[in-house]
């Protein structure tokens, strides 16, 4: 019996990254889980975003510790589209018990330089797909008189401020925002609400030449400095880039009946970076959001 047998969990954005591990960590622990990822690409962001296959390896891989996972192709930008998966996971499982809204994107560029593009989908996704990924799962959560866990993710960029993505920044706040009120609201029907800061996760997210260069301090910066560079945003020694699974951890244990107690926290998942003194990237060299070389 793993600690979250006989329980369901709707995870958005599990189709590789952070999403996935957070799939699998539970499945381990006995949870069936639907997930929802766009497994598409949107123009405004500079790396590759997950595909169709990269949804059924998370599929094959659920599957492969024996339990059983509906996974849909949905963008958290559309509430028919949530309210739709929603829906499925209820008439496949019967109830949701735990809700991971972890589906984000991220890109640079100095505020007056971004997009109206380029921040409209920022906040779409990051902030207001959070909150509609709520308003379509929580009413089932209510209904059914479970109690369970909301975990939202939200970064050690909801806790400080940087210099280079301000549109990321600000989402990211608002998700600490939207997580507390709705630890308040949802405390009278025993469903809990918590929210997860990681720092620098290795993730496709992070893994793309502006990134390198945000890193690593300058202008075609590589791979290899990045990972370098990565040991300084952290307090705990012997930190680079921290893996997927290490927020997974945290969001294990806020799914679980060990946290019970525990809403209202947002958690920061990042080797101590968060205690560093006054540390915020801030490159010599920051291409445009939109630029594409």
């Amino acid at each position: 019996m793993g600690r979250l047998t006989g329980r369901v969990a709707f995870i958005t954005g599990g189709a590789r990254g952070q999403g996935r591990a957070h799939a699998l960590a539970l499945a381990r622990e006995g949870a069936d889980i639907v997930t929802v990822d766009i497994a598409a690409q949107i123009d405004t962001v500079p790396y590759e975003m997950s595909t169709a296959e990269d949804l059924q390896a998370t599929v094959d891989m659920v599957e492969e510790l024996d339990r059983r996972i509906v996974a849909i192709q949905g963008d958290v930008r559309s509430q028919e589209q949530l309210d739709a998966a929603a829906s499925a996971a209820v008439d496949t499982f019967g109830h949701i018990d735990i809700l991971v809204a972890n589906a984000g994107i991220w890109s640079l560029g100095r505020l007056w330089e971004l997009t109206d593009q380029a921040w409209d989908d920022m906040i779409d996704v990051s902030l207001t797909g959070v909150w509609r990924t709520m308003k379509a799962v929580l009413p089932h959560m209510i209904e059914a008189q479970r109690g369970g866990s909301v975990i939202l993710t939200s970064s050690v960029n909801g806790l400080e401020g940087a210099g280079i993505y301000a549109h990321y920044v600000a989402a990211k706040h608002g998700v600490l925002g939207l997580m507390r009120a709705g630890a308040l609201e949802l405390a009278p029907y025993g469903i809990r609400c918590n929210a997860v800061c990681p720092g620098f996760i290795d993730t496709k997210m992070t893994d793309w030449q502006g990134a390198y260069e945000m890193t690593g301090g300058h202008e075609g910066a590589t791979r290899a400095e990045h990972e370098a560079g990565a040991y300084h945003w952290h307090a705990l020694a012997g930190r680079g880039l921290l893996k997927p699974e290490a927020v997974s951890g945290a969001v294990l244990w806020l799914a679980s009946d060990e946290s019970q107690e525990v809403t209202g926290l947002a958690i920061p998942v990042d080797a101590g970076h968060s205690i560093l003194p006054g540390f915020s990237p801030a490159p010599t060299t920051v291409r445009p959001v939109n630029d594409s070389r």
